[in-house]
């Protein structure tokens, strides 16, 4: 069986007392995630085939065939921080709980990532409707921790325009666009996640506490790794993978030619995800990224909320009406109407006959189109002819 294949419902772990999978396999992958970094493509594949208990057993044993004896012996080193029943307290405090393949929660699209699929997540929030339910439409929203005031602006009003339409908005917690995404989505009573590069009870950054627990309220926190992991640089970029995996498409709203958005951009590539971008200011260094996604095309163009969702929704569903300029008054004009008021000059009036002559219309077919252009309020009569309606003539000339 391969690491991207669903195994049948009972054979993973899940959270304390649900039906979905037994407490042993739950304990043992609760174990292998303190005994791994994240990803583990090596263990995926085994434990997919073998069961947590099994693959567990066997690494204790020094019998575990798979993985290189570098790998093994780094996963050794780490059993003794193996503590179960501790993990276990740490995340009933936070109210967490544990989400493994096979179980009603998980999300299928995370076996997209193969044998880069998460061991197990843990999850903080949404338990009435459950992790899985909560990005089966999602959208990522990601971008710059430095960002500027356009950028939280666009970021805020397209989450909150995406949310409001009942999509759910995946972004990473951090300052700057990530917090504008969850802000946008919550301002309209929508549904975010947040998917953290520590510990589901961990709040990073320090000053997103209030935000975090918002989130966990109204929306899901998640994280691969155990209760009171901190952050590293690594666990950032890996994080990058599940925010591309758990959406129907990502949206750049601003990047430097070099950040953490465009890995979370690449990453949804790899996943036959869409990828969206937002453009800025061409002269903004936090908007090259974006416009250097559009120049090569590997990223579609987006402004709003409804331009993300014509793209990574329903056909006919969600589909962008099409955009157009609001009507002018000389749109109500037939081509020979046209034909006697571009005749007028723009300041001025002139007679009838001569509108007649430039036009070549009949004097009395002129008459009656400037009659009707009259009532709308495009020309008026004077002493010295008709001339264009002053208003209109400072607008449309």
């Amino acid at each position: 069986m391969t690491a991207g294949t669903s195994r049948p419902a009972g054979t993973g772990a899940a959270r304390a007392g649900s039906a979905d999978a037994p407490d042993v396999e739950r304990r043992a992958l609760v174990a292998l995630g303190r005994v791994v970094e994240p990803p583990a493509p090596a263990l995926v594949p085994l434990v997919d085939a073998l069961g947590a208990v099994e693959v567990l057993e066997r690494l204790r044993a020094d019998r575990l065939e798979g993985p290189t004896s570098r790998q093994v012996s780094a996963y050794r080193a780490r059993l003794d921080l193996a503590d179960v029943d501790r993990d276990l307290a740490m995340a009933a405090r936070a109210g967490a709980r544990l989400v493994v393949p096979g179980d009603r929660e998980w999300p299928p699209a995370l076996h997209d990532l193969r044998a880069g699929r998460p061991l197990a997540l843990w999850v903080r929030g949404a338990a009435g409707t459950g992790l899985a339910a909560a990005v089966e439409h999602a959208v990522a929203v990601v971008g710059a921790r430095a960002a500027t005031a356009y950028g939280l602006h666009v970021a805020a009003t397209l989450s909150a325009q995406v949310a409001a339409r009942g999509w759910t908005v995946v972004s990473g917690g951090a300052f700057g666009i990530d917090a504008a995404a969850h802000r946008g989505a919550l301002s309209v009573g929508g549904t975010t996640v947040a998917v953290l590069a520590c510990g589901v009870d961990v709040a990073y950054p320090r000053a997103h506490e209030p935000l975090l627990s918002r989130v966990a309220q109204d929306g899901v926190l998640v994280s691969e790794v155990p209760p009171g992991t901190g952050v590293t640089r690594g666990r950032f970029l890996e994080r990058n993978r599940l925010l591309a995996a758990l959406s129907r498409g990502t949206v750049v709203v601003e990047a430097a030619l070099r950040s953490g958005a465009r890995s979370t951009a690449e990453r949804a590539r790899e996943l036959c995800r869409e990828v969206m971008a937002v453009p800025g200011p061409v002269t903004s260094p936090l908007s090259a990224g974006c416009h250097e996604e559009v120049r090569a095309r590997q990223a579609a163009l987006v402004t709003d909320g409804d331009d993300v969702l014509d793209i990574v929704g329903q056909l006919g569903v969600d589909s962008r009406p099409e955009r157009r300029a609001p009507p002018g008054p000389l749109d109500v004009l037939d081509p020979e109407d046209l034909r006697v008021y571009d005749a007028m000059p723009l300041h001025g009036a002139v007679p009838a006959g001569q509108l007649a002559r430039a036009s070549l219309l009949p004097v009395p077919d002129v008459l009656g189109r400037l009659g009707r252009m009259a009532v709308q309020g495009l020309v008026e009569a004077t002493d010295r002819g008709w001339r264009r309606a002053v208003p209109t003539a400072r607008r449309h000339g």
